[in-house]
């Protein structure tokens, strides 16, 4: 059985926090379009588009602490475990293009990540995340 969560920066401001969280969503659906739902219809007809079929739990965490889960979690990727990430580098660019170019440029000790979406057998996700709590 698969389990998704996001791991966030809790000391960025609400509205990086919002970012991240709708950029490793849309990151996740993108990778994985069987885990947002049919478009439905309400008692009167009116439509309203699939959401996810999921849990998304958000957990509350440090950068140092969200990095080293990252690298843990890329060493299960032979395990079906997907990692997605959120850096500095992709709040500092404001078109997709700059984001491609800057980030070739960095190096991975550069980065802060801002949050990460861990995606994959959900043993393999609580062992990596089991001690964080709930963003609040």
């Amino acid at each position: 059985m698969n389990k998704c969560i996001f791991v966030v920066d809790n000391t960025l401001p609400i509205g990086l926090i919002a970012n991240t969280c709708a950029v490793l969503a849309l990151s996740l659906g993108k990778n994985h379009p069987e885990l947002v739902g049919h478009d439905l219809h309400d008692k009167d007809g009116d439509m309203h588009p699939g959401i996810t079929t999921i849990v998304m739990p958000i957990l509350g965490s440090t950068k140092e602490d969200i990095a080293m889960i990252r690298e843990k979690a890329k060493g299960q990727a032979h395990y079906g475990l997907q990692v997605i990430d959120v850096s500095n580098i992709a709040q500092q660019t404001k078109t997709y293009s700059d984001y491609v170019g800057l980030l070739k440029e960095t190096s991975s000790e550069q980065l802060q990540y801002f949050g990460i979406c861990l995606f994959g057998a959900t043993q393999l996700i609580k062992s990596l995340t089991g001690s964080l709590s709930l963003l609040r």
